[in-house]
C-alpha cells in the first residue's frame, strides 16, 4: 500500500493579506471624504481613491490609500491598557457582567483556566487583538451572535484551537483577532450556549 503523506499544514494569512468587509472599505472611504475636506487630496485624486476603496478586497489594498494620510484620532477605548487574565492556580475570567473591553486582551490559562465573555461586554472597537494561552488547563472565550472571529493567527499547539463561531458578521460589530497558542489545553471560541442565551435574555430586564 502507498503510504499516505501528512497534509500541508495551512500557513497563518499575513494579515495584509485578509478580506476586507464591507464596514472596512466603508471606513476608508469615511477617511478619504474627510482628507478631501481638509485639503490633503484634490477631487481627481479623491474620485480615482474612492473607486479603488470600493473594490479593494484585502487590508492591505486599503491601507496603501490611506498611508500619506494621518490615522482618524483613536477613541478612548483605543487608548486602555490591554487587559491581563492569569489562570494561575484558581483560574480567572472576565465577564458576563458588563465590562469595557480594550484593544489588546491577553489570557493565560494557567493550571485554573482562563475564560473570557464577551456577551455583554462593552466595546467601541472594530477589531480586538484576543491573545490566548491555552497552557494546562484551556481559555474559552464567549463572543455574542453576530460578533466573527479570525482565527488565522493562532497556533493550535499540542491542545489544539476549537472555533465554534460563524463567519456570519453583522455591520457595526466588532472582529476578535486570535492570537497565541493552543498550549497542553487548547483554546476554544464559540458564540452562547442555549442556557448562557437564556440567562442573558432573563436579565436584560434588570439593566
Amino acid at each position: 500500500m502507498t503510504a499516505q503523506l501528512p497534509e500541508p499544514t495551512p500557513r497563518p494569512v499575513p494579515s495584509g493579506e485578509l478580506r476586507a468587509s464591507h464596514d472596512d472599505r466603508e471606513a476608508v472611504v469615511e477617511q478619504l471624504r474627510d482628507a478631501a475636506a481638509e485639503g490633503r487630496i484634490d477631487l481627481d485624486e479623491l474620485d480615482a481613491r474612492l473607486e479603488q476603496a470600493l473594490t479593494s478586497k484585502t487590508y492591505g489594498e486599503l491601507e496603501l490609500l490611506t498611508a500619506d494620510l494621518p490615522k482618524p484620532p483613536s477613541s478612548a477605548a483605543e487608548n486602555l491598557p490591554p487587559l491581563v487574565l492569569k489562570g494561575g492556580m484558581y483560574g480567572a475570567s472576565r465577564g458576563p457582567a458588563r465590562w469595557e473591553v480594550p484593544g489588546h486582551v491577553i489570557a493565560h490559562a494557567g493550571v485554573g483556566g482562563a475564560s473570557l465573555d464577551f456577551t455583554r461586554a462593552e466595546c467601541r472597537l472594530t477589531e480586538v487583538v484576543v491573545e490566548a494561552y491555552g497552557e494546562t488547563s484551556g481559555v474559552t472565550i464567549v463572543i455574542p451572535d453576530g460578533w466573527a472571529a479570525d482565527t488565522t493567527g493562532m497556533d493550535p499547539g499540542f491542545g489544539g484551537l476549537k472555533n465554534k463561531t460563524t463567519p456570519d458578521r453583522l455591520p457595526g460589530t466588532p472582529l476578535i483577532r486570535l492570537t497565541g497558542s493552543g498550549g497542553m489545553a487548547g483554546v476554544m471560541i464559540r458564540h452562547p450556549s442555549k442556557r448562557e442565551r437564556r440567562k442573558l435574555d432573563g436579565s436584560a430586564t434588570w439593566d
